[in-house]
């Protein structure tokens, strides 16, 4: 009796049977309070220091929840005309999906594996709808300054709510792989298994390559686009700027939690300047390494860190090197795991180049989603266009990608499949003639540890 009366009550014993679904609408309900704290209590604390504020602390609550929104994606009006508000803060965006993530995870922990396993997501995702039907109904209201519509935004926090959850149970039990329905043709079936395992077929870990590849690529171009936004951030006049706007310390405080809300958004900007399409700050307007056509903007931090012209043939050419190490890594990546190891076997050039391939248009794909859900609408008119083209930031992530990394990971293939001599042999002896000899040195160092790394490889004669 007294084991049974220290047990939690909502989370009922494996043995007694499954879990409560109420324990689970509690777990959805708790992700989204905690995503909502995270931007709750800064905009509570502002409203508390904030001198002779004429704002109530539920308008501060109501302004929260409406950034909460506003970080699923959802589109709020703002004014009497209602002007729309759709530009969304990456930095919510990223909390909320990660909070998600990891109630799914949980909660597919806790299911056995099977075709209904994922019903046990329903309860948490109905728990987490719960906390937002409430926020969009707050901020329904006729005094709250960004006004919310229940037709436009329950949908766009279910969509952010399914892809958390599905993220996270798919981690934990996999991605199912349905098989070929009973009436596909059998002669075709038999062909498609053919191919699969046909020489020049990519092998069964180029799903796990291909992954690592568009990641690395993508990171690396968003280091990239950090690089540049730091760069802009120190040489640049966003302190004088936000010291001129605010009013007072708790002005400060505000400017300095939008501006943070919104570096991720800032962050992809510039990787699409980097890229070469650039970005627009208004309809009509281009601001990009080849040309800058910049009208008025608003008075705000990071706007003031938009260039005012283009940065000329140096400047160009630098910008021009951010692309290329950016694929060099990934290039890298995918010719060391089309090397093969000591007990898998190097993989078909052709086979090789699909991969290579196969990771360019899943550059190309993120590169216009991240494009998309970067920008927005601060307003009507002219500020209702902000952020990058999506079609020109993946053609051109595309087309960096597709120079960079086939050819780059077929070098490092051949380079680290070589059976005639040690790895990097050759490569060692062009090193001998540079005329640098740190450059000399250098790279020797590297031969060298790529040769450790992969030893010379003997003609398989079976």
């Amino acid at each position: 009796m007294t084991q049974l009366m220290g047990r939690p009550i909502l989370g009922l014993p494996d043995d007694l049977g499954s879990r409560s679904p109420f324990a689970d609408l509690l777990v959805g309900a708790r992700t989204a309070l905690l995503a909502l704290s995270v931007i709750a209590v800064p905009v509570l604390g502002l409203w508390v220091i904030t001198p002779y504020g004429d704002v109530t602390a539920r308008g501060a609550l109501r302004l929260a929840c409406a950034l909460w929104l506003l970080g699923h994606g959802a589109p709020l009006t703002r004014g009497p005309g209602g002007s729309p508000l759709t530009l969304t803060p990456l930095l919510l965006t990223a909390v909320s999906i990660g909070l998600l993530r990891r109630a799914g995870a949980r909660a597919g922990a806790r299911t056995p594996q099977g075709g209904g396993a994922w019903r046990s997501l329903l309860p948490v995702g109905i728990g987490y709808l719960a906390v937002a039907a409430l926020a969009v109904a707050e901020c329904s209201s006729d005094e709250a300054v960004l006004a919310a519509d229940p037709v436009a935004d329950l949908p766009a926090v279910a969509a952010v709510t399914a892809a958390g959850l599905a993220w996270g149970f798919c981690a934990g039990h996999g991605v199912p792989r349905p098989g070929l329905p009973a009436a596909f043709p059998a002669a075709l079936a038999a062909r498609l298994r053919s191919w699969a395992t046909a020489d020049w077929a990519p092998p069964q870990g180029a799903a796990a390559a291909l992954r690592r590849t568009a990641a690395s690529w993508l990171l690396g171009l968003l280091a990239a686009g950090g690089l540049l936004l730091t760069t802009a951030v120190a040489l640049g006049t966003a302190g004088r700027s936000a010291a001129g706007l605010a009013d007072g310390p708790a002005g400060v405080l505000g400017l300095l939690l939008a501006c943070t809300l919104l570096l991720p958004n800032a962050a992809l900007w510039t990787s699409s300047y980097a890229l070469g399409p650039g970005f627009a700050v208004g309809a009509g307007t281009a601001v990009s390494p080849m040309a800058t056509h910049l009208g008025t903007v608003p008075e705000f931090p990071l706007f003031a860190l938009v260039p005012t012209d283009s940065p000329g043939a140096a400047g160009q050419a630098v910008l021009a090197v951010l692309p290329l190490l950016a694929g060099a890594v990934p290039a890298l990546l995918l010719g060391r795991a089309a090397a093969g190891s000591g007990t898998t076997r190097p993989w078909h050039p052709a086979g090789t180049v699909l991969v290579a391939f196969a990771a360019v248009l899943t550059v190309s794909a993120a590169a216009a989603a991240a494009a998309w859900l970067s920008g927005g609408a601060l307003a009507a008119g002219r500020m209702s266009a902000l952020g990058p083209v999506p079609w020109q930031a993946a053609v051109t992530a595309a087309g960096w990608s597709a120079a960079v990394v086939p050819p780059g990971a077929l070098l490092a293939r051949w380079l680290l499949t070589r059976t005639d001599d040690p790895a990097g042999a050759r490569l060692a002896a062009w090193t001998a003639t540079a005329r640098c000899p740190r450059l000399r040195r250098t790279l020797h160092q590297a031969v060298t540890r790529l040769a450790d790394l992969h030893p010379p490889r003997r003609p398989d004669n079976t």
